[in-house]
């Protein structure tokens, strides 16, 4: 009688190739396909707008500025090309050097002024009292009307002489007179102007003041620290980060001061950037080359020269945050 013959088991389970290198993505089905396109599209579409105002308004603009500082263009003519030579004229020229020196006096002086003042309305508003709503309210509409031709033209003439503060002036013995018709004094009142438009910083600092926990201020009763310690050891720590974004913010902004600097110098005129050029900002000697003097090239290179400034002060910014902004994490 023959043995018989047995067979092993069939093993279970996939026995192709791919298999070993697992599961198979099935191929995505062509409606879905088309689904994602349809709504790729749709938000292509809604985007259209911005992207056509960014390209038409601001990236075109740019790359137009870029290739101006390099030619010699008045606005009426096809522009030269020239090279550098905008830009040598440009660290030649001692009214350039000038407005640099005031730009950077005005960026030193008014806008710590200006910070110290909104820090110390939100530590105020930051307590439970009365009418705390009118009074934050108060504190931001100048920042909403402040940066408005209307406000600088009621600036200048309150600085004028025999004005307001001429008049106070001289009621202390103080024989100084108008401040927009003195080259020294006339820049004091662009800084008061931008130191009275503190309600933005303000609101930002009053939100970090909201978010510093109390706990740290009781312990610190506690401990018996007084509350100068208690700001200085809790809440500068605290509120560095909100405290970083607005010297960021508002740094950039003093350097593109423009419109209340050219109306209280004195607006078109022999003296468009104030008396003795008092008030020649960066950016209001930018415009006289530009638009008084139809030189489009130089001011090209000098808006350039501006980005490349803003650009260098921010990264400065940026690296030294390292040492003195705190996050909650307790990082730097």
């Amino acid at each position: 009688m023959g043995s018989a013959v047995t067979h092993a088991p069939a093993l279970e389970g996939p026995t192709d190739s791919g298999s070993r290198h697992g599961p198979v993505k099935s191929p995505r089905p062509a409606g879905a396909k088309r689904l994602g396109r349809r709504e790729n599209l749709a938000g292509y579409l809604f985007m259209s707008p911005w992207i056509a105002g960014f390209l038409l308004l601001t990236a075109g603009p740019m790359a137009a500025s870029l290739y101006f500082a390099f030619t010699d263009y008045n606005l009426f003519d096809a522009p030269r090309w020239i090279g550098l030579d905008n830009f040598s004229e440009m660290f030649g020229d001692p009214r350039w050097r000038h407005s640099v020196r005031i730009t950077l006096w005005y960026v030193v002086v008014g806008t710590p002024i200006k910070l110290i003042a909104a820090l110390g309305v939100a530590l105020l508003l930051a307590q439970k009292r009365r009418g705390q709503a009118f009074y934050r309210a108060a504190f931001y509409a100048p920042s909403l009307i402040g940066a408005s031709v209307s406000v600088a033209i009621v600036w200048k003439a309150i600085f004028s002489d025999d004005a307001v503060v001429d008049r106070t002036q001289r009621f202390f013995g103080i024989d100084a007179g108008g401040w927009t018709g003195d080259p020294e004094l006339i820049i004091y009142s662009l800084v008061a102007l931008t130191v009275w438009q503190f309600g933005a910083p303000m609101v930002i600092f009053l939100a970090g003041l909201k978010q510093v926990p109390r706990e740290l201020y009781e312990a610190a009763d506690v401990d018996g620290a007084g509350k100068l310690r208690q700001f200085w050891n809790i809440t500068l720590p605290m509120i560095s980060p909100v405290l970083f974004f607005n010297v960021l913010l508002e740094t950039i902004h003093s350097f593109q001061i423009f419109s209340s600097a050219y109306i209280v110098g004195g607006g078109a005129g022999g003296n468009a950037c104030g008396p003795a050029d008092g008030t020649m900002v960066y950016t209001c000697y930018l415009y006289v080359q530009g638009f008084e003097n139809s030189r489009m090239g130089l001011a090209s290179a000098m808006a350039w020269m501006l980005l490349v400034a803003v650009a260098l002060v921010t990264a400065v910014l940026f690296w030294s945050q390292k040492r003195w902004v705190h996050y909650e994490e307790g990082g730097r």
